[in-house]
């Protein structure tokens, strides 16, 4: 009798161990999710910079075309 309760009482424990670990794997998981949520969203915002950025550069060099063009252009007279 004594020593299936010994049984038990380790297959308990086991369990318990096995219950922890998975408790404490979903928690490193859900950290793990939180901090590429936040990568995600400042490598968004990056994005954002660098198109603003090439949008800058070429109204830059679309308006320096156009005036080029402008002083070129026949003067009416």
């Amino acid at each position: 009798m004594e020593g299936s309760r010994l049984v038990k009482d380790a297959l308990g424990w086991h369990d318990l161990r096995f219950e922890a670990q998975e408790r404490i794997m979903a928690l490193q998981f859900g950290a793990v999710e939180k901090r590429l949520e936040k990568i995600e969203s400042m490598i968004e915002g990056l994005e954002r910079r660098l198109w603003m950025t090439v949008y800058g550069v070429v109204a830059v060099i679309l308006t320096q075309a156009v005036q080029g063009i402008l002083e070129f252009a026949p003067k009416g007279g």
